[in-house]
């Protein structure tokens, strides 16, 4: 695989964090793991080597949650979802590692201003207009670079959803969009045996992020967490930028 140590530090953390997020906080703060990626491999390469990792700890999360999402949310998230990844699909091959990483690094950005910044001007954001819209983006975003978690939240917080409704619509939702993935990941010929290799090396971190995600999401308070990966956060998109421009 050729990856030295700086590779294998930066991807157990990301996936670490990802696999928090998925279990534990909807899946807004797994969008570090790209960018950091990215600074070591490229992020389509890296986008590539992360969806069998996001796909097995979306197994574990639906597990988890199953029986407690809200079908009628996902009714409208989920159609334009699939055409927001057809879009991301349409556009791949014009597409090139420095497009991506000043594409990549504007979105991480975006995501953690947005993020340090949301207040009560976000609870009129309720329409299924709105909805379809973020589903649409989610699945856009969630295509080049697995952030599909963040215009998710923008549509799913101001819901004011009970706790465990929101997360267990976040997690399916989620994993349906990576599932739909699959299908033009393979057929741009991203998903190969050296991803799958990596992807079973790091499974076992992925575990236990997942479960990690489970156990702090009861306990602790998650601001303060969310504002430490979101301030990560931009601090990687612009190192992104910086690269690809």
């Amino acid at each position: 695989m050729g990856f030295d140590w700086t590779f294998w530090v930066l991807a157990g953390i990301g996936v670490l964090i990802t696999g928090i997020s998925k279990s534990g906080f909807a899946g807004g703060i797994g969008v570090i793991t790209v960018p950091l990626l990215a600074l070591q491999i490229g992020p389509i390469k890296a986008a590539a080597i992360m969806l069998p990792l996001l796909i097995i700890m979306d197994a574990l999360s639906v597990r988890a949650w199953w029986g407690k999402q809200l079908n009628a949310q996902l009714k409208v998230l989920l159609p334009t979802a699939v055409f927001g990844i057809f879009c991301g699909y349409l556009i791949f091959d014009y597409l090139n590692d420095e497009v991506l990483r000043i594409v990549l690094g504007a979105l991480s950005i975006s995501f953690a201003c947005w993020g340090l910044l949301k207040g009560g001007a976000l609870a009129r954001f309720t329409s299924p207009v709105v909805g379809r819209v973020c589903g649409a983006v989610a699945g856009f975003t969630s295509f080049l670079a697995h952030a599909g978690g963040p215009p998710l939240n923008f549509y799913l917080i101001p819901q004011q959803l009970p706790r465990e409704q929101f997360l267990a619509t976040a997690v399916v939702f989620l994993a349906s969009i990576n599932l739909v993935k699959l299908v033009p990941y393979m057929a741009l010929g991203q998903i190969n045996s050296d991803n799958l290799l990596i992807g079973v090396i790091l499974a076992p971190i992925a575990w236990i992020g997942v479960k990690l995600g489970l156990s702090i999401q009861r306990r602790l308070n998650d601001q303060l967490f969310y504002r430490i990966i979101l301030i990560m956060l931009a601090i990687v998109g612009a190192k992104l930028m910086w690269d690809g421009l």
